[in-house]
């Protein structure tokens, strides 16, 4: 909710809304490269749910048991891109789907952690706080969101769903060292570099 807010949205329950990312937005080596295209890359963590068995018209009281672990992943956006695209109503593909944009972690199977409902969402660059939230402050539940994204899309497995970021998106640049943590789940470490020609 205060992420929605930060970017001039209302934070209610308005009908959330979706947008995706191609295979070749993952990455798990932890490095990501800053795209060319962009002079404002935004960093925003996120749990990430694995889906193990697929399906469609998910009911939320099946949800679970459609979703094999969870991770921690990073949703990098273009926001200049993105703000060009909203200003002229157009999809934020090119924003949130260029290569690289989702480095994530390993999942960790649900079996052995269960379905997290709290704990915390942090983001570190360099050392220092840059965004913090709490699972239990998410404006859509795990089981809310695979229900309403089964109802337009068959899930299979092996997709990933990201959840939603805390407060605090901002810039990355050359060097930093991004550290994102979810309690209970694990955490990724990232480099950012330059593309080299």
């Amino acid at each position: 909710a205060a992420h929605a807010a930060e970017m001039g949205h209302d934070s209610t329950r308005e009908p959330p809304f979706f947008f995706l990312k191609p295979a070749t937005a993952l990455r798990s080596d932890g490095i990501f490269q800053l795209p060319a295209t962009s002079q404002d890359v935004h960093h925003e963590v996120e749990m990430i749910v694995g889906i193990g068995l697929g399906g469609a018209e998910i009911s939320p009281e099946r949800a679970l048991e459609h979703v094999y672990g969870y991770g921690v992943g990073l949703d990098m956006t273009q926001r200049d891109l993105q703000a060009e695209a909203k200003k002229l109503g157009r999809p934020w593909d090119f924003a949130k789907g260029f290569d690289g944009s989702a480095p994530c972690g390993a999942l960790v199977p649900a079996a052995r952690i269960g379905h997290p409902r709290q704990g915390e969402v942090s983001l570190k660059i360099n050392g220092e706080l840059r965004q913090t939230g709490d699972l239990k402050e998410l404006i859509w539940s795990v089981p809310e969101i695979i229900a309403i994204f089964s109802r337009n899309f068959h899930l299979l497995p092996g997709d990933l769903i990201m959840t939603g970021t805390p407060a605090g998106v901002g810039r990355v640049k050359r060097g930093d060292r991004i550290e994102a943590r979810v309690e209970g789940v694990g955490a990724l470490r990232v480099e950012t570099r330059c593309i080299t020609p």
